[in-house]
């Protein structure tokens, strides 16, 4: 069952990685990259400081850093336990993808879709009261999970693995969050 499972994950990165055009690989080498995300992480910075003020902002922007840390130490744990290869370092398919990016490190799970995931619920939860359109966030994930597939440095399941890691630690995060955050700004 889980060779099959495996196979199939192959079959579907193979298939996606080879929908990619040259005319979009620029685009998808940027998207891959958090620094490009600046943008949106300033403008949620600001949504967060303008909604729950200086100390409050400064709390939370302190919480997220923490989020951000545990998200990676994570997935490196979950990366050296399952030790998969990345597609573009399995003999196997490797020459069937589209290559542009030579990561190293091992592929499960992807350290992009959880901690991008992790991120985004953490703020639609935390902004949900606060902003009408706050699901649109979610774009954020999927759009830089993807990126990891068309780059072939992922295989899908990575990155749905990655996205529903992200969003259970999200959700325990921010219930502890809550009470952590009551307890100490009232």
């Amino acid at each position: 069952m889980l060779e099959i499972l495996i196979q199939k994950d192959k079959e579907l990165l193979i298939f996606l990685n080879n929908l990619g055009s040259e005319q979009w690989d620029s685009f998808w080498l940027l998207i891959t990259k958090q620094l490009y995300w600046t943008p949106l992480f300033l403008l949620i910075f600001y949504m967060i400081f303008k909604t729950f003020g200086l100390k409050k902002g400064g709390f939370i922007l302190l919480s997220i850093i923490i989020l951000v840390a545990f998200s990676d130490q994570f997935t490196n744990i979950i990366k050296d336990y399952f030790q998969r290869l990345r597609p573009n370092n399995d003999p196997e398919i490797k020459h069937l993808l589209r290559n542009f990016i030579q990561p190293q490190s091992f592929s499960f799970t992807s350290g992009h879709a959880t901690t991008s995931t992790f991120f985004t619920v953490f703020i639609i939860l935390l902004l949900r009261n606060h902003y009408k359109n706050t699901y649109f966030l979610l774009l954020f994930p999927l759009i830089f999970g993807y990126s990891r597939i068309y780059l072939g440095v992922h295989f899908p399941l990575d990155i749905v693995t990655g996205f529903i890691a992200g969003t259970i630690l999200a959700i325990v995060y921010y219930k502890l969050f809550s009470v952590v955050f009551k307890k100490l700004m009232g």
